[in-house]
């Protein structure tokens, strides 16, 4: 476990994940003051380093504050907080969280959060598409995020982040077990190291 006010990352660290954590209590930008904390730099210099980071949920909205991942996550359309299962596809397969799934393959994970809804201007998501960094979509769109984007990578692979979480769903009694998935590909891509 890290700190945030940790300024560096033990050599011994494989994967840094920046988890949820949130509710009702965004009353400011979430992860606008997070990316001032000291552990951040450390990310930076990590994912810099190609280690692998996962942000998930406000994990996500952390990424994007602090220029990891570009565009921004926003309030909900319907302006409400929203916890509940969604399918999600498999938008590409070329990365550490995905190379056990396949193209097209569509997984269930819960999602919990007020602002969730993934914006970015129309060059930014024009070059996420060609590039094949839209790594989750949701199928039914639940937040209206712009092009049903659930989840994204960086240019070189290494760093993603998702609003839907697969720790959430890592075994049948929570629901689906399909955030394995993603676990497993992680562990894949350390194997193959």
């Amino acid at each position: 476990m890290l700190w945030h006010r940790d300024a560096a990352i033990p050599n011994d660290i494989d994967a840094v994940i920046l988890p949820g954590g949130f509710s009702y209590g965004d009353y400011l930008r979430c992860g606008a003051i997070a990316k001032f904390s000291p552990i951040i730099g450390a990310v930076k210099e990590f994912a810099a380093k190609g280690g692998i980071v996962i942000g998930i949920c406000n994990g996500f909205q952390i990424l994007t504050e602090c220029h990891l991942l570009p565009g921004a996550l926003v309030r909900n359309t319907n302006l409400q907080y929203i916890c509940k299962p969604v399918a999600l596809r498999v938008e590409t397969t070329n990365t550490p969280f995905t190379n056990q799934a396949t193209k097209g393959q569509i997984v269930t994970f819960p999602i919990a959060h007020g602002e969730g809804r993934y914006t970015a201007d129309p060059e930014t998501l024009d070059q996420l598409e060609a590039e094949d960094r839209v790594v989750f979509r949701y199928v039914d769109n639940p937040n209206g995020s712009l092009r049903d984007i659930a989840g994204i990578c960086n240019k070189e692979r290494n760093v993603l982040g998702m609003m839907p979480h697969p720790e959430r769903a890592t075994d049948p009694l929570m629901g689906s077990a399909d955030g394995l998935t993603v676990f497993r590909s992680i562990v894949t891509a350390f194997a193959a190291k």
